[in-house]
């Protein structure tokens, strides 16, 4: 069951690579901390926030692969 919780944070946070913009990434983060939650049992809608916010940022931050693109 861990492997199937691992296998799914890597899926859902791929994405996050291919958006242009902060509010693309925010949606994309949301979806996944939405995911990521249930699937943890956890608060969905405070796993939104999170992802949400973690897209967002995640240029700013400089995480790899986390660019805007001009």
């Amino acid at each position: 069951m861990q492997f199937l919780k691992i296998g799914a944070v890597i899926a859902l946070i791929g994405p996050l690579a291919a958006c242009d913009n902060d509010t693309e990434r925010a949606l994309v983060g949301a979806a996944a901390g939405a995911v990521i939650a249930d699937a943890t049992e956890n608060d969905v809608a405070t796993g939104a926030i999170i992802g949400a916010g973690a897209g967002a940022f995640c240029d700013d931050l400089n995480v790899p692969g986390c660019v805007n693109r001009r």
